[in-house]
């Protein structure tokens, strides 16, 4: 019989624990193993040995290259490519690859965002080989390339990258939920790890038409843009039959990440027309980010093939729905437990409302970082309208779940609410079991059965800083607990005090209703919940005591590193909209307002025409339209102008919080009061005199 496709290419691209059981000494591979699950540091004659089989492998696929694969605070990852050829011979190549080679290497740490860590005359930073996730090979025009993770940091010992607090974070809910473990009585468990699954949605639109689009090019956005005549108002694109052409890339994308070991599930059409969604497989949230990173680039470059462009910004087109990212987090011991599954009986899983009681104490306590951390300049587009969860954070757990909290709060735990069985009422369908609670798509952070659902996420941005957000609140509560239950006279009586007591200080973040509704807001208010409607807003409680504590607290990031971090988001959010403002002066200037003119010129010249030929013709159509065009025209002249004149204002503003709320209350403004007459225009302007494709154009003719 014929092997399945999947089983033929799965990991075939991955050193994974396969290849190295088959490539490595047994007594060099239980020596590794033995490290990887000590977290020791790797002796330097086991790395070598598995450089060696690693260099081998690679070369049996073609490789040429190696190159330390990592993710700086760019949000996208970086790398530098040394061949395999060692200077040994003149006379003859010589391929080597040493444990020195594989463990660190020296990227220019001054040419990266470091956020005052770095200056340009202090260029040495070093990559660290991460051996917990598998090395990897990546085929372009440049050859085969073998790819190493690793984490980034400076000469100084800081990090300069995504990885590093997101391994730190690992290690510190893992530390403190084995404590609590252990005082359930479970001394077999030595290790704790965050479980994660990130779904990704994206749009897909026609490469040629993408290229006569500046803003797309430039921005990742259209910046300009009428509404088609149809959008997603008729709910048929989402779950709808896939085209032909969108399923060719599908395909090829399915294999392309199955070669590199990523668990690629599921796939469908989303809400909005061109958009779709990929979800995989959970991994450990090292590796999940990793393949996330991954499943990024392999999109781009799989959507080349196919003469389309995969865009991945938060809101590419307005007046449709926008891409997030919903991460699925729960945590899992090195024994098999899931520490978010409540069980059929979650009023007597004693352990696992524990583990919620943590949960709802950290949201509520760091729901601005929270926040902040699914923050970026494109996603501020989607937090808050009805499309995305809103920008106030709140906790669903639904109907089962609340219900026991208020048993809990009142004292008397006795039931847990089962699900049902759902007769559809046709008798050839089989009689469905029902979920104990529904689901809450307008939830920023909601519970679905086994697991936390992080759906305020942007799908452009990496999974890393939420997940060790996330890992280091609930780290910070677990060792409050772990430490007040340690010293406890009775841990029975101790465990149901403290669940008890933390649900009631912090149930007002708890809400199942309808997140979308202008009565939410007002109910938030009350409870005293923030409301941070912005990035920039959100920035500053990046060096707040309190977090500043936390993290500290947990070795994850230090009060350094933190305030590293504020300066790369004022400068990332600052050169985002200012590349913004000069596309859309680019292609004002150069673009639309040249082309209305012509239109303009056109309709006064046939007026004209109309006019010596028949003086008595009715003409106050044209006349009218005119009229109209050329007003609007005046209004975009004008607003152009005032647009240069701001941007260049912002300039000259310090750089930093001062500049980046510049750019968001003054730019940002004159930005939409560009957009609006040309957009207007769009509407009026014959179509052959128009200078890029529309939404029409865009959205329906991939």
């Amino acid at each position: 019989m014929e092997t399945n496709v999947i089983e033929q290419v799965f990991g075939k691209d991955v050193f994974n624990d396969e290849v190295m059981q088959a490539k490595l000494p047994k007594d060099v591979y239980k020596s590794w193993k033995k490290t990887l699950e000590s977290g020791e540091d790797l002796d330097a004659d086991i790395a070598n040995v598995v450089a060696h089989a690693m260099k081998e492998w690679a070369l049996d696929h073609g490789a040429t290259h190696y190159t330390h694969w990592f993710q700086p605070m760019t949000g996208v990852t970086a790398e530098k490519h040394d061949s395999f050829l060692s200077p040994a011979t003149k006379s003859k190549p010589v391929l080597e690859f040493s444990g020195k080679e594989l463990i660190k290497g020296e990227p220019d740490a001054s040419s990266f965002p470091s956020g005052g860590l770095r200056a340009t005359f202090e260029a040495r930073g070093y990559t660290a080989w991460d051996c917990t996730s598998p090395a990897f090979l990546q085929e372009d025009a440049a050859g085969v390339t073998l790819c190493i993770p690793t984490a980034f940091c400076s000469y100084t010992g800081e990090a300069l990258d995504k990885k590093t607090p997101l391994l730190r974070s690992m290690e510190a809910i893992s530390k403190q939920a084995v404590r609590i473990m252990k005082l359930f009585g479970y001394d077999d468990v030595k290790k704790v790890s965050c479980s994660v699954g990130p779904e990704q949605e994206y749009f897909l639109v026609d490469r040629d038409k993408y290229l006569q689009r500046r803003d797309l090019i430039f921005s990742g956005r259209t910046l300009f843009g009428a509404a088609a005549p149809k959008g997603q108002e008729l709910d048929d694109h989402y779950f709808g039959a896939i085209k032909e052409r969108i399923a060719a890339f599908m395909k090829d994308l399915n294999q392309e990440l199955w070669k590199l070991g990523i668990l690629s599930k599921t796939q469908h059409n989303e809400v909005a027309p061109a958009q779709h969604e990929m979800a995989p497989i959970f991994s450990t949230a090292n590796i999940a980010t990793d393949h996330n990173q991954l499943v990024m680039e392999v999109m781009k470059k799989v959507a080349k093939r196919h003469n389309m462009e995969c865009l991945l910004h938060e809101k590419p087109f307005a007046g449709v729905n926008g891409s997030g990212k919903h991460n699925n987090w729960s945590i899992v011991t090195d024994t098999g437990i899931n520490l978010m599954d409540p069980g059929k009986k979650p009023h007597e899983n004693t352990k696992f409302l524990l583990f919620l009681a943590a949960v709802i104490r950290a949201v509520d306590e760091h729901a601005e970082l929270l926040r902040l951390s699914a923050s970026s300049p494109g996603n501020d587009h989607r937090l808050g309208a009805n499309e995305a969860p809103p920008a106030i954070i709140s906790i669903f757990l639904g109907e089962q779940l609340e219900d026991i909290i208020e048993q809990i709060i009142r004292g008397d735990v006795s039931s847990s609410i089962q699900g049902s069985k759902l007769d559809t009422g046709v008798h050839v369908l089989p009689v469905l079991k029902k979920d104990a609670t529904d689901r809450n798509r307008t939830s920023p952070f909601a519970f679905t059965g086994n697991k936390f659902e992080f759906r305020m996420l942007g799908s452009s941005m990496s999974i890393s800083g939420p997940n060790f957000t996330l890992n280091t609140m609930v780290a910070d509560v677990l060792q409050d607990f772990a430490d007040e239950l340690e010293a406890a006279d009775d841990f029975d009586s101790a465990v149901n005090d403290l669940i008890k007591r933390t649900v009631t200080e912090h149930q007002r973040v708890i809400f199942n209703g309808d997140g979308y509704s202008d009565d939410w807001v007002t109910e938030a208010e009350k409870r005293g919940l923030p409301n941070v409607k912005s990035f920039v807003e959100a920035i500053p409680y990046l060096t707040a005591d309190k977090t500043v504590a936390m993290f500290e607290r947990q070795n994850v990031l230090t009060k350094t590193e933190l305030e590293s971090r504020v300066e790369i988001n004022y400068e990332i959010y600052s050169k985002t909209i200012n590349i913004e403002a000069k596309t859309m002066i680019d292609m004002a200037g150069k673009q639309y307002i040249p082309a209305i003119i012509k239109y303009v010129t056109n309709l006064a010249d046939s007026i004209n025409s109309v006019k010596s030929a028949c003086p008595s013709a009715d003409i106050s159509v044209q006349t009218e339209l005119l009229t109209k065009c050329s007003s609007l025209l005046a209004s975009a002249q004008k607003a152009l102008a005032n647009l240069e004149k701001i941007t260049e204002q912002a300039a000259s503003k310090e750089e930093g919080q001062e500049q980046a709320e510049f750019f968001k209350d003054e730019v940002f403004t004159a930005m939409n009061a560009l957009r609006a007459p040309i957009d207007e225009l769009e509407m009026i302007v014959d179509q052959s005199f128009w200078p890029v494709p529309t939404y029409g154009d865009l959205l329906f003719e991939v």
